[in-house]
């Protein structure tokens, strides 16, 4: 089945390229767009898409608004956030982030990395592994007081927290597997143990925790 993906962006170009680009995938649809956050999260409960791209600095209602209310709508099987933005360190994107969207990618991304990103993310992943992605964790974080590490990291085995750091590093659970020498079922075991002990919705909530907890460290 195709993927489906609702456009948010007040950017009448932006919509028409992107959806253009997007609906000659063999393997996406493309089944709406929308020109601010109010209307963006309307079509998203009405069209209930796989994945939303939305833009971050809208009228009406900011893509951080609208990811909040999409986010929080408590779809099944769950609509999934992409936000995009012109700017390459974004506090918007960070919160939206920690609110449970599965990524964020620069408008002038190269367009193979637009359908690649739709693809990870309608997957169920987090868009983590990009250098870009990367530099703006490690920017903000340096920007922000370093925090002791959250109390419900002791919750964690030595060998869960250790699946937290390379989720954080943006390692798929098939590269943790290799590099803990292990069956990738074990690291979905692991994630899932994760997930549930620190009360995470994604991978994208676990690298902001990760950072922020000093679990990890930029760079």
């Amino acid at each position: 089945m195709a993927i489906t993906v609702l456009i948010v962006d007040d950017q009448a170009m932006v919509r028409a390229g992107f959806g253009a680009l997007l609906a000659a995938q063999p393997d996406i649809s493309v089944i709406g767009d929308a020109p601010d956050g109010k209307a963006g999260v309307a079509e998203a409960k009405r069209l209930r898409p796989d994945v939303v791209l939305m833009d971050v600095r809208m009228p009406e209602m900011n893509g951080l608004d609208a990811a909040r209310a999409i986010l929080s709508a408590g779809f099944d099987p769950p609509v999934r956030v992409l936000m995009l933005t012109t700017f390459d360190i974004d506090d918007y994107v960070y919160e939206a982030l920690g609110i449970g969207a599965s990524g964020f990618l620069l408008k002038d991304a190269p367009a193979e990395e637009l359908v690649r990103a739709v693809r990870v993310v309608a997957a169920g992943d987090a868009l983590l592994a990009p250098t870009v992605t990367r530099r703006l964790i490690a920017d903000v974080t340096k920007r922000r007081n370093r925090r002791a590490p959250a109390p419900a990291l002791s919750a964690l085995t030595p060998r869960e927290r250790e699946v937290l750091e390379l989720v954080a590093r943006g390692m798929s659970n098939a590269e943790i597997a290799e590099s803990l020498f292990v069956a990738e079922q074990t690291v979905k075991t692991h994630v899932s143990k994760v997930f549930a002990k620190l009360n995470l919705r994604d991978r994208a909530q676990a690298v902001v925790l990760a950072y922020e907890s000093g679990l990890v460290t930029p760079g």
